[in-house]
This record gives C-alpha cells, sequence and structure tokens, in this order.
C-alpha cells in the first residue's frame, strides 16, 4: 500500500467526502507545488466544502422531485420569436420574488421550454438554500385527491404550502373537476403573498375555465395568483419538433422502387 492510498484511507477514515479520486489528485497537486502545511489543510478544507455542498444539493433536489434539469446555458435564447429574457435573468439571479412571495408564470405552447426554465428557478432556489417542490399539476391534485380523509388531506396539503418555493409543471394539459379546482385554491389561498409559486402552461388567464370546468372558485383563485405575479410569455414553436424535423431532413430518403 502507498504512502498516498494510507493517507486517502486516514482522510476517508476521520470522515471526508470526497472521493478517492479527488483526494488523490488534491495529493499530488499539493506535492507538486509544495504547498505549505496551511496550504494544504486550506485546500484540503475547501475541497471538502464544495464536496458537501455539492451532496447536500444533490440530496435537496432529489427531495425537490425537481429531476436533472437541462443547463441553463443550453437553452437556445435565440429560438423565440420573442421572450422576455431579461426578466428572467432578473428572477433567476436575484429571487428577490421569492423573498417577497410573488410568483411567475411561464406561457407559451408545448415544447418551447417552459419546464427546464422553471426548473432551473428551482434549482437556483435550492443552491441559494430555499426549501423547493417541484411537480406537474395534475401530479399534485391527483395526490391530494387520493387522500381518504380530511386530516389526511390536510397533511398531505403541507407538501405544497411550505415549500419557500413551490413549482407546478403543466398547467392546461389535463382537465380537472372542481375538487381540484378547490385543492389548488387553497393551495394558492395560503401561499398568498408569503411564498412564492412558478406555474408554466400554455393558457391565457381567461382561458383557464376550459381546465376547471364549472369550478366557483376559479375567479379567486387566478385573481390572487396574478396579483403578484411575473408573466413571461415564449412565443416560439416547438423546439422538439424543430429538432425532430432535423433528424428527419438527416435521413437517407426511402427508395420507393
Amino acid at each position: 500500500m502507498s504512502e498516498t492510498t494510507d493517507l486517502v484511507e486516514l482522510l476517508r477514515k476521520i470522515g471526508i467526502r470526497a472521493s478517492r479520486e479527488a483526494i488523490e489528485a488534491f495529493l499530488v497537486h499539493a506535492a507538486k507545488t509544495k504547498a505549505s502545511p496551511a496550504q494544504v489543510t486550506e485546500q484540503l478544507c475547501t475541497l471538502e466544502q464544495r464536496e458537501r455542498e455539492a451532496r447536500n444539493l444533490e440530496r435537496r433536489a432529489k427531495m425537490a422531485t425537481l429531476g436533472t434539469p437541462k443547463s441553463l446555458d443550453r437553452f437556445d435564447w435565440n429560438h423565440p420569436r420573442s421572450v422576455d429574457r431579461d426578466l428572467y435573468d432578473q428572477l433567476h439571479s436575484s429571487l428577490d420574488f421569492i423573498r417577497r412571495g410573488e410568483n411567475v408564470l411561464l406561457r407559451g405552447q408545448a415544447g418551447v421550454g417552459k419546464t427546464t426554465l422553471a426548473q432551473n428557478l428551482g434549482l437556483r432556489a435550492l443552491e441559494r438554500g430555499h426549501t423547493v417542490r417541484f411537480c406537474t399539476l395534475p401530479a399534485a391534485l391527483a395526490d391530494l385527491l387520493r387522500q381518504e380523509s380530511i386530516p389526511a388531506t390536510e397533511r398531505r396539503l403541507r407538501r405544497y404550502t411550505s415549500p419557500d418555493l413551490l413549482v407546478l409543471d403543466e398547467l392546461g394539459y389535463v382537465p380537472c373537476d372542481s375538487r381540484a379546482a378547490d385543492l389548488l385554491f387553497h393551495i394558492i389561498s395560503r401561499r398568498h403573498e408569503t411564498r412564492a409559486i412558478v406555474i408554466t402552461t400554455n393558457l391565457a388567464f381567461k382561458q383557464w375555465g376550459s381546465v376547471f370546468h364549472d369550478a366557483s372558485c376559479l375567479g379567486a383563485l387566478v385573481d390572487r395568483f396574478a396579483q403578484h405575479c411575473h408573466v413571461i410569455d415564449i412565443d416560439a414553436d416547438s423546439w422538439r419538433h424543430k429538432e425532430a424535423l432535423k433528424r428527419g431532413k438527416g435521413r437517407k430518403p426511402k427508395n420507393d422502387d
């Protein structure tokens, strides 16, 4: 067993969580640069802190059911015909809307990147230490509707009312009955002006009635959500459809003879 391996084993035994590869690379670099004991200690602490922060973020992202969002630097801002990138960048960089308990609406047809932008707001919030819950709106309402008693529903509602940021994806694709609308109203009401919500949708506010049929609470629901809301409209064709067309053009035509 080499001296480096012995040292890695000792560091692991005292609770250093950085990977073996990272520790070994650090030790090699420290030896080459002839770092002083104080520098070695400081750099090792920095390495460990980064590892713990990364693991903590990964754990919290898993708890938030955020998934694995596409990196924001891969989002093609030139694809939409129009989108308020300045507003999104301001929301993403400062997260002041969370502190103020304001809402964000990302609106556009399917396939234009609404979910990616919403997920990246959630990821940014997690990085800043906020609690986050991400889910599709149909899944959240189905989860609540499965509860078999009022106390059980109240307990499950906390899953959606307590996080600093709630992200509800895909409003407008699945119709909901009046009971589901009432549940969404409770979520929005309890978070109103205190905790932020991000919703993605393909519908204007006046079209929400096509999802929540005959819901008496619809007017109040929309009114409370829209009162302090930043609206980002994405005017674009489906990115997925564009990519599919590209792939189709790259294929050789079939021989019909």
